[in-house]
Formats: structure tokens, sequence, C-alpha cells
């Protein structure tokens, strides 16, 4: 379908991984999703004892890929393949549809008699949001009503079974993301009754009686507080002081409370969402926009706690950070939502995918030694395919929206919030954007069709210094709220340059974050740099990197063309241990140097050991 706006991406970032998803991801994990039964549960014949038993996730999982594939066959409508491909699979998911609109392979195939028992684990909503969501995409891919309609159908059928009426289940997902999708389709349909439904389930949600402790008790079974908070549903939402609990259920439900607050204008609640994103970047959240400090649970823990060599930061959880700020990004504007969602982008998100597109990092952590692959080798070491493989299916949808991620249309205005480059159509104009960002700070900008606009260009707060020009004469513009902003007749051939001072920059943590005391990392731009064993060796643990120096730049070796490498000083403790395990005396340091790459491109070049925080004098 034509849409008022799009963006073709040529960039050093965004572009190859775009590219790689749809040469490699999709393609690799429609491949899996066959060899393990996420396909053929739809066709409802497994019986007990045939191999693929159905799981209570394989829909959602399945869901996610057709969605990456709608999304990819948006980018390109001239690829019949994947078009008759989705068109297939299409009819299968609607074939599977129960005639009351119910729709799930795991409950219609393995446990019938249990449907709506067990919402605390049986992601029975959450495949339910990810079908809506996937239907929705391949509306808007196709202009087809079929999906959007079956799954319309199977969301007017969950309204009847939850809600407020007497005869109606008090309950809510046990994994968030139904109320998101629910949105989404009420977008589409022009229906405002699934935004009503969705802000049932956030306004039920850890309301006594608590509906997940009477269930268990139902079940033969107790729940803790603890089990409950991890779920968001210990208490009511809108008395939540912090994020807690599950980080990606979290990041669902608050990007689920950022629709239903801006559908209904609901101030309330939108203060909720902010107040639970401040929680996050301002104590919870690593340096890389990963979010969840623990293995345990998955979750989020308390303050301050941002271990680097036990961190958890899913993939999936960065990636729902993206998708929670570019939220608040659109609803309020407000350059603090882009500059999380950038550092998330272009950090923790990508790093849990290689770049040619079929390796995974379900964990990503900050610091990776010897010591971590003896206890924890999947999580230093990237790896095809996991059995919960939230995280590759993930991706499918994922990268091909990096684009969507760079701009906002408004009313009369275009707002440049990554300046990644790149062609941008919309319904007042038309932009080129050049350059080499994140690697470089200039980024020229040339109006190929000109119109009356608002042109907003962000001014990401990492950036000190910065300077425009227009038609090579320089502007004198404020910033506001993260943004400058001009207003004029742009005629067809004006140009700007937006140029961004760049350097390298010493950053430290608070000194709470007891795992970063004496430590420093090094950010330019938006990127966050590590320490990789393909350049240094052994020597990471006993480097110790001055903070004051003068730092260079070059091209990271055995990397994509143009991925900018930093170099610098630092000390080599020697070892003075003779072998002992614990020894005295005072270790002799030699002078050497370190070079530091892109986190996000580590473990590109083979397994190895690498960290982000180094000893500093």
């Amino acid at each position: 379908m034509n849409h008022s706006f799009s963006a073709t991406m040529c960039d050093p970032v965004f572009a190859p991984r775009m590219e790689s998803c749809r040469s490699v991801t999709i393609p690799a994990s429609v491949k899996r999703c066959r060899e393990t039964g996420r396909i053929d549960c739809f066709r409802l014949n497994w019986k007990p004892g045939m191999p693929n038993q159905p799981h209570r996730f394989f829909d959602s999982d399945f869901a996610k890929v057709l969605e990456g594939m709608a999304y990819m066959l948006e980018l390109h409508p001239e690829d019949k393949a994947l078009a008759e491909e989705l068109d297939r699979f299409v009819d299968l998911v609607i074939s599977a549809q129960q005639p009351d609109g119910y729709l799930n392979t795991y409950y219609t195939c393995v446990e019938p008699e249990n449907r709506w028992k067990n919402l605390f684990e049986s992601h029975e909503l959450y495949c339910a949001g990810h079908l809506i969501e996937a239907a929705v995409a391949h509306f808007r891919a196709t202009g087809s009503r079929k999906f959007v309609d079956a799954l319309a159908r199977y969301a007017d059928y969950i309204s009847t079974v939850f809600g407020p009426g007497p005869d109606q289940k008090q309950g809510y997902p046990g994994h968030e993301e139904l109320e998101l999708a629910l949105c989404k389709l009420a977008d589409v349909t022009g229906e405002k009754k699934y935004v009503e439904l969705a802000g049932f389930f956030i306004d039920k949600r850890g309301t006594s009686p608590n509906y997940f402790v009477e269930e268990a008790i139902r079940n033969g079974s107790q729940l803790s507080q603890e089990q409950l908070a991890n779920r968001q549903a210990d208490r009511p939402v809108r008395e939540e002081l912090n994020a807690t609990g599950h980080s990606v259920r979290a990041l669902y439900l608050y990007s689920g409370m950022a629709d239903v607050a801006a559908a209904t204008g609901d101030a309330e609640l939108f203060a909720v969402c902010e107040r639970m994103f401040d929680s996050i970047v301002q104590k919870r959240m690593y340096i890389t926009g990963g979010c969840g400090s623990t293995p345990i649970q998955e979750q989020f823990t308390v303050d301050w706690n941002l271990p680097n060599d036990t961190s958890y930061a899913e993939s999936c959880a960065t990636m729902a950070l993206v998708l929670f700020a570019r939220r608040m990004l659109e609803y309020t504007g407000r350059g603090k939502f882009a500059d999380v969602m950038e550092q998330a982008l272009y950090n923790g998100a990508l790093s849990g995918i290689s770049l040619r597109g079929d390796q995974y990092f379900y964990a990503n952590l900050l610091e990776v030694d010897a010591n971590t692959f003896v206890h924890n080798t999947t999580c230093a070491k990237r790896q095809p395919w996991f059995d919960c493989s939230c995280c590759p299916t993930s991706y499918c949808r994922f990268l091909p929206q990096l684009g969507n991620f760079t701009f906002t249309v408004r009313q009369g205005e275009f707002r440049l919030d990554i300046p990644a480059a790149g062609l941008y159509r919309f319904s007042g104009g038309e932009l080129e954007i050049g350059g080499q960002y994140p690697y470089g700070g200039t980024i020229p900008i040339t109006i190929r069709r000109g119109g009356a606009f608002r042109l907003a260009l962000r001014i990401p707060g990492w950036c000190r210094e910065f300077q425009l020009l227009l038609n090579g004469s320089p502007t004198e513009v404020k910033p506001a709220e993260g943004y400058v902003t001009l207003e004029r007749e742009w005629q067809t051939g004006d140009r700007l340059e937006l140029s961004l001072e760049m350097p390298v920059e010493v950053v430290r943590a608070n000194w709470h974050v007891t795992s970063d005391a004496g430590r420093i990392a090094l950010m330019r731009g938006p990127l966050v740099y590590a320490l990789e064993s393909v350049d240094n060796g052994d020597r990471i643990p006993r480097l110790i990197l001055p903070a004051r120096q003068e730092f260079t730049l070059e091209e990271a070796p055995g990397l994509p063309a143009g991925t900018v490498a930093i170099r610098g000083r630092a000390l080599e403790e020697q070892d003075c241990s003779g072998g002992a395990l614990y020894f005295r005396g005072e270790p002799q340091r030699q002078e050497t140097e370190f070079l530091a790459v892109p986190y996000a491109l580590w473990q590109n070049r083979g397994p190895a050991h690498m960290a982000v925080w180094m000893r500093t004098e």
C-alpha cells in the first residue's frame, strides 16, 4: 500500500542490516520454524507421540516472522516470491482459526480443555497479540483484509471472554503484548473498542482481588509476591514507582500504556509511562541501552545494580525499549526520548545479531573473559538459534523497521530524529540525507521536492557543539526540547548542512554502580566502544586506560568499510604473581596502546573476549 511517508536507507549501519535481514535473517528463521514445527502446528494435525509438539509460544515466534516478512514486502513490493510465500503462510494461519474465532495452536491441539485457565504462564494472550501485529503489518503492506479481519474476529471473541461484565473473566495477559497490539488493530479498523479492551487489561492488572493469585489457587498452587512483581501484577500499574519485573514484559506493557494514554488522552497514565521511562534510564539501564540486570526471572532488579559479566540485557528487551522510547518521542516530540532510542538502537539492539544476520545473543554481556566461556558459553558466543527463539524471530520484525525509527511526520512537519543517510518522502516534500552517520557528524541535507513545511532536526543530547548551514550561510537557531526547527517555503535544491561535534568522550558511571567503580567507558557520538581480544590479545584485564589523553581514529580492521575504531594509550600491568593465586608487592606497568571498536560489532571476527568498562588511573 502507498503511505504518505517512507524512508529508503543508504547509511553505513541500518541499510546493510536491513538487507541482511531480507537475504539471511528472515529466510533462516523460516527454515528454523519449518524444521521445529512452528509452521506445521497451524495445520492442527499434531497427535501425542508425534515429533515437534506445539509449544505455548510457537504461534508468537512464527507471527513475528510473518510480521517481518510483511514489513520487508512493504519495502520491496517488487519481490513476488516473498509476496507469494507470505500469502501462503497467511492462509495457513487463518485455516487454524476455530469457529468461535479462537486461534491458538497449542491450546487447540495439546490442551484444549485448558483454554484461558493459566494466564499467568500460558502466553495465550501474548500469542494473540503477535498474531494481531502480524495481521496489521500484512494489511498495511498488501491492502488485503483477510488476515486482519480474521484477527479482528479473534479480538472480538477475546472481548467476550474478558471484561468487566459479571460473566466475564477479570484477567489480563501473563506476558504483556496484546495491549499494544489491540491499539494497532484499532488504528487500522477505526474501532475504539480495541483500545477500550487494552485499557481494561491495563487497569485490572495488579488490582485486588488479584486475578493471578485466585487463578493459582484454582490450579492447586500459589504465587509469591516476587512472582507477581515479575509479571508487573503485584499492584495496580498506576501506583507503580519503578520499572520492575521481567524486562521484556514490562517494556511491552509500558508501550501499550503509552498507546492507550495517547489514544484516550489519559494524562495520568501517560505520566506513569514517563515515570517508568525515567526509572529505567536514570537508574536501571546499561550504557548500551540494555535492560534487565539478571538472568534470574529475566528481570530488572534494584536501582544501580548493573553487573557487566552477568548482565542479562536480553536482546528482546533492548528492542522493546526502542519501541517504548519511539512511542514516547512520537507523542511528546521531546529529544530525551530520541536520545535513549538512538542509544539502544546503535548499541544494545544491534549487538544481539551478527553482521551476517544468522547468529544471535540472547543476553548481551558487557564483559566477557575466559571465565565467562567456562560458566556461560551460550552468553559468551552468538548462537544460531535458541529453543526459546523470541530474540531471533524478533529481529525478523525489528530490522525492517530501522528506517522508521529515524524520522517522525506530523501535520506540516518533518522531524529528523536520527540523521541516517537515506531518501525520505512524505506528503509535504522529499529530502535526501547524506553523510556517514553515526561514524561521521557532517550531515548534508538536500531538498529534493520543496513545499511549505517545518523541518525539525534533532541535536543529540551527547552533542556539545553543532553548526547548521542553510544554502551555505550559518543559521542561528536555538534548540528546543532537543530540536532546531526551520519553517519556510522550501525550494527544490535547497541545501542544509548539520555538523555535530563528535569527539571521543570518556564516560563514568554514578558511584552507586559499584560494578563500574574506578572504571571508564568510551563513546563517540551515539556509539559505545569496547575493547576486544581480536585487537588487544589477552591483555584486556591488565590494561589501565588514562582518562586524560588524545585519542586517534582509524578504520577498524576486519569490520565493514568505514567502521571507525578508537586508538589510545594504555598501561599494561605485568604479571608479578610468580604463578601464585595471591601475592604481595606492586605490579610493574608498561606503556602500550589499545584499540576499541563499536560494541555492537564485537564478536563478528570470531570468538573473543571483550570489555566495555575499563580500569583507569
